[in-house]
Order: structure tokens, then C-alpha cells, then sequence
């Protein structure tokens, strides 16, 4: 296996890794404590917490050349990076409910939009490469960093490197300086021509179509347009990027999502959209699911912010008191932030996922308590515990409350949970794309839901679609073969389960198909499913899950979903300041989390092996 030092990326070299090596103990406690010998050493992180270095250099040059510093010093001020206006002024409004009046009357957003006086510009008109940068005091970082964390709404790395490009080149400029240049260059987001328009968006012009091949017809200037785009952006700044590949390639994502296209050999150059008969059948088991009930955002949690942002818009009516959410499972962190700072009623939350959790909930129900909507993971992230699906849905229906369902570990290549969701999301990251090095999030609204016509509308009218094209095509690529890669996981991490299952150092093993929520995992189990590739695992003592981590020949550091074996101490990364918190919910601080790969059977269970034996040497 593979070998990484402390702060290299994961995978090594590779501009956009998703995950950086933690490699001992002592190495994630150094991180969570912000110590110099861990931190300065780190060349990347998980995108939402460690802002990458491309979007650093680029806030950074913004703040240098266009923010007058003249009352403070140009370390005074800081600047977080969004893909359009509208994003940036939801990032102001969540600072302004938080921070200090004089971080708040110190608030500017500098929106950079094309310069269309520029010749080379109009080349680069359908890709739509906009930057609205919140400018604020230093003091204010801490609160746009939560903002960015539970949101995920920030820029990509990919795009912030290419719009710093555009902007050291001079054709990126602010939309006030471009006060008489033409209406395309203006602080409207941009969504490029109309072959790449969603139906029925709130920009979108005139009633065009799709074809009988899920391509809109478009006008041959605006081929020869994307055309000369793709030429430009190769020999101008050397990407080989073809745009008339982004919107079949999305197409092609979400047809996967569904369940629809399986194949791994899918020819983006032909066809690129299956009939209604082929997308009716689909291993999500509703007939008439469609490729438009599936959205695509630039990261997993974006995917459960925005399902939040609808759900509360439509059931909040003008003036009355929003119902709480509810958090159902031990969840992923930001999770349970989303439904506790963007909704002022809070959140309802239940650690366990257990059926006495579900009784409260009943009683509350039954005693006239109503709530927005639940919120839970299938299986729960680290413990694996499912919940009673079946139950929650019964519930909802007698109750009228929703239901969002994260697949992200579960992967609906082994269940279907969309059946009892008013909404399933996902994290496109993880396994889906398996090369932990591209973000991406998915969301499908179920078209037999009661909130589905309020839903549909809300996502027509109100989502702007930020997923940037080179981040689409990597999607793309990466998951191909993501029903073989899921079907060799699940092996290798049952193969992991029964060396940890029966040795005596062991305490506690947590995977769906030996949890005490089993029966729930089976409810909902494909044919040909099986039970995952992320196994949780507590030791009898901390010596002995320091020296068990510490001696592991995988990979280690945060994510999850790699086609390689990455191990992380998860609740000391996720939760280090509220250890004791999560100890309440039976979430022990020294659990140890591992996200099996593909690596040869063998191998991985000699690996483990090796591990335990000097972990017994702790004993």
C-alpha cells in the first residue's frame, strides 16, 4: 500500500485531493488544536474545513487590488469566495445575524463577472466563470467560515483557479467598473446559453425543448459558440475542457443516480440520454422518476442545505412560526448545524435512531407537536445504525412532516431508500466518485411525494445550478464504474469484519449487518446489495486504539467513499470539542473509522492483522 507522510494530500500530488494524511494519533489531535507541526505542514484538507490554497491566493490578490486599506492594513481584511451574488448575500445576511456591529457595517461583496470589451472574453461566455467575494474585517472570517462549512456553498478549487487566471489576465473584473459594458456582463448570475438552461429556470428563454435524445435544440451559432469556447479554453490556457460534453455528462450522472445507467462504458460523444421507457426502469423501483427530479450540487452538504432551504420555504407561510426540524440518528456534523442556524425554531434531536426515540417522537406527534421535516442517515455515520425507515414513513404520512434520507453510505447501488423520502441526498464525493478528487452532491426529489409540486417549483424558481463544468467532468469519469467498484467494497469490508469481530481487543465492531438495527437495513436492501463499505470499530482502551491506528499500513485522514482504504479517529476529528457530547449518544471518542477500498482481499486482511498484534502489545 501506498505510504503518505504527515500534511501530504490524498492522493499524493494531486491538486484537487479531497483528503491530506493524518497519519498517527497525535497528528489529528495536533490538527484540531491548530498546532504548527501539523498545520504548516499540511499542503491540502477536506474542502469545507480547510480552505484550499488556490482559493486563498485568489481571495488574497482580490483584497490587494481592489479593496482601499487605507483606514487598516491590508491584514486587516479577508476576503471568502462565492460562485454568484446571490450566495454572497446569503453568506452577508448569516454574518450579520451573528457578529459584532462593527464586523457588520464592515461587510462588502465585490462581484467579478466578465469583462465583455474584451475580445478573448466573449470565448469564454458559456462557461460562466463568476466570482462574488464577501470582503470583511478579520473578525468576521470565523463567521463566514461557518457559513462556508454548513452551507457548502463556496467556490470550487477548480474554479477559483481558473477565475484567478481570468482575473490576473485582466478578464475578470468588478460588475461596477463594467457599468456600460453589455447587459451579459452584468451582476446577474450567470447560467451561459440556453443549450445549458435548465427547463423552466427563472432565466431561462423561451420554451425550448429537449429532443428525443435529452439534448435542447439550440441555434447553429450557438454549436459553432461552445465550439470555439472549447478551442479557446485549450489553447489559451491549455484545458482540454469540451463544453459540449458538460451537459450530457450531467445527464449521464444523473441517470446513474437513478439507478437508470449502469453501464460503465457510457459514450459522452453519442447519445447521451436514455428513453422514458429505459429512465422507468431503475433500481430505485418508482416508474415515473425522471431525469429532472435529480439535482446536482457542488457538494454533498449542499445538496441537504438547499433541501433545508426549500422545505422551510414552502412550509413557512409570510408571518407564522417556522416548524423545528428534526435530527433523527447520530449525524454528520453539519448536519445537525444546518437544521439548528438556519431555522430559528432549532432542532429536535435524537442521538440513537433507536424505536424508543421513535416512540417519544410519536408521543410528541400525538400530543400535537408538528415539525418540518426529519432529517436522518442510512446507515448513520460512524456508528452504521439504521433507522426504521418503514416506521418514520408511516409517521410522516399520519403526521405531515417530511422526510430527507442521506444514501451517502448506504449507496443506492445496496439500498433503496427513496421509497420512503420526500427527498434522498447524497454525497457525490464519497464512493460515487471514488477518486477523492473532485466534490460533488445529488439530490432527487420523489415524484409521488405531497411536498413534490411545492418542491419542483422552489428548485425551478430558486436554485442556481454552481456545479462548475471541469468538476462535472471529473464526476463524470470517476464514476463510471461505480456499480463494480461498490460490489468489491462490500467484500473487502466484510473480509475486515470478521478479522475485528472475533479478536478479543475488540469491544465494540459497528457495520449494518451486525447491528442491532439490522432488520431495518435488510427492510430496504437491494437483491443484489450488500452492506457497505465503512466499518466503525472501538478498542477496549486508548493505548490500544492509538497503537492499532498508529500501526496501520492504509491511508489515513478525514472522508470517506475512496477507492482506496483511508482510516480516520472520527469522532476526535469530527466532534474534539464536544467529546462528551457524543459519549451521551454511545458515540465512544476513540472509535475508529475505516473506509474500505479496493485494494486485493488479502492484503487488507493482512494488513488489519498486523495491526491488532501490536496493538496486543499495549494489552
Amino acid at each position: 500500500m501506498p505510504t503518505f507522510e504527515l500534511g501530504d494530500s490524498i492522493p499524493s500530488e494531486t491538486a484537487h485531493a479531497v483528503s491530506v494524511s493524518l497519519p498517527t494519533w497525535s497528528a489529528n489531535v495536533g490538527y484540531e488544536e491548530g498546532q504548527d507541526w501539523v498545520v504548516k505542514r499540511m499542503t491540502t484538507g477536506y474542502p469545507r474545513f480547510f480552505i484550499h490554497r488556490s482559493i486563498q491566493a485568489f481571495a488574497a490578490d482580490i483584497v490587494a487590488k481592489h479593496v482601499s486599506t487605507t483606514a487598516k492594513r491590508p491584514s486587516d481584511i479577508t476576503a471568502m469566495l462565492f460562485p454568484t451574488p446571490t450566495i454572497a448575500s446569503r453568506c452577508v445576511d448569516f454574518i450579520r445575524s451573528r457578529a459584532p456591529v462593527d464586523v457588520c457595517s464592515n461587510l462588502e461583496v465585490i462581484n467579478l463577472v466578465l469583462d465583455m470589451s474584451n475580445p478573448e472574453a466573449r470565448a469564454l461566455e458559456p462557461l460562466c466563470p463568476s466570482i462574488s467575494a464577501v470582503i470583511m474585517p478579520q473578525d468576521g472570517f470565523p463567521f463566514a467560515k461557518q457559513y462556508w462549512q454548513h452551507s457548502g456553498d463556496g467556490v470550487s478549487s477548480r474554479r477559483a483557479e481558473f477565475c484567478h487566471g481570468l482575473f490576473t489576465d485582466g478578464l475578470l473584473r468588478p460588475d461596477v467598473e463594467l457599468r456600460n459594458a453589455d447587459a451579459s456582463a452584468s451582476a446577474k448570475p450567470c447560467r451561459g446559453p440556453k443549450r445549458y438552461q435548465r427547463q423552466a429556470s427563472l432565466d431561462a428563454r423561451g420554451n425550448q425543448q429537449p429532443n428525443m435524445h435529452g439534448h435542447v435544440n439550440g441555434t447553429t451559432g450557438e454549436t459553432a459558440m461552445i465550439q470555439e469556447t472549447s478551442r479557446f479554453l485549450e489553447e489559451r490556457f491549455g484545458r482540454n475542457l469540451d463544453l459540449s460534453f458538460v451537459q450530457p455528462a450531467k445527464s449521464a450522472i444523473k441517470r446513474r443516480i437513478a439507478g437508470a445507467l449502469r453501464s460503465a462504458d457510457h459514450d459522452l460523444g453519442g447519445s447521451p440520454s436514455l428513453s422514458e421507457k429505459q429512465m422507468s426502469s431503475n433500481t430505485r423501483g418508482i416508474a415515473n422518476l425522471r431525469e429532472e427530479d435529480i439535482y446536482l450540487f457542488p457538494c454533498g452538504i449542499n445538496s441537504i442545505f438547499h433541501a433545508h432551504r426549500a422545505l422551510y420555504s414552502i412550509r413557512t407561510p409570510p408571518g407564522s412560526t417556522p416548524l423545528k426540524g428534526v435530527n433523527f440518528g447520530f449525524p454528520y456534523v453539519d448536519t445537525l448545524k444546518i437544521l439548528e442556524k438556519f431555522n430559528p425554531s432549532g432542532a429536535l434531536f435524537y442521538g440513537r435512531a433507536s424505536e424508543s426515540d421513535l416512540d417519544d417522537l410519536e408521543t410528541r406527534l400525538e400530543a400535537g407537536e408538528r415539525y418540518l421535516a426529519l432529517f436522518c442517515e442510512f446507515p448513520g455515520n460512524p456508528t452504521l445504525s439504521c433507522p426504521n425507515l418503514v416506521r418514520i414513513r408511516e409517521l410522516a404520512d399520519k403526521y405531515e412532516f417530511a422526510v430527507v434520507v442521506d444514501e451517502t453510505i448506504g449507496t443506492f447501488a445496496n439500498v433503496n431508500v427513496l421509497q420512503f423520502a420526500d427527498i434522498v441526498v447524497s454525497s457525490l464525493t464519497k464512493i460515487f466518485s471514488g477518486h477523492c478528487n473532485v466534490m460533488g452532491g445529488g439530490a432527487i426529489l420523489n415524484p409521488n411525494s405531497r411536498y413534490y409540486p411545492a418542491l419542483k417549483a422552489f428548485f425551478q424558481q430558486q436554485l442556481e445550478d454552481t456545479y462548475w463544468p471541469e468538476d462535472v467532468i471529473f464526476m463524470e469519469r470517476n464514476s463510471r464504474d461505480f456499480v463494480a467498484r461498490i460490489d468489491r467494497v462490500n467484500a473487502n469490508a466484510e473480509a475486515i469484519c470478521r478479522v475485528l469481530k472475533e479478536h478479543p481487543l475488540v469491544k465494540t465492531l459497528y457495520y449494518p449487518k451486525y447491528n442491532d438495527s439490522r432488520a431495518n437495513y435488510e427492510a430496504v436492501k437491494l437483491p443484489q446489495g450488500g452492506y457497505g463499505g465503512l466499518v466503525s470499530v472501538v478498542l477496549k482502551g486508548k493505548k490500544q486504539a492509538v497503537a492499532f491506528y498508529d500501526a496501520l499500513e492504509t491511508a489515513k485522514g478525514p472522508s470517506l467513499g475512496t477507492n482506496f482504504t483511508l482510516t480516520s479517529p472520527y469522532v476526535l476529528l469530527a466532534h474534539y470539542q464536544e467529546l462528551d457530547w457524543a459519549e451521551q449518544y454511545g458515540v465512544d471518542r476513540n472509535l475508529i473509522r475505516i473506509s474500505v477500498g479496493l485494494e486485493e482481499t488479502e492484503e487488507l486482511v493482512n494488513v488489519f492483522t498486523r495491526a491488532l498484534k501490536v496493538a496486543e502489545e499495549q494489552s
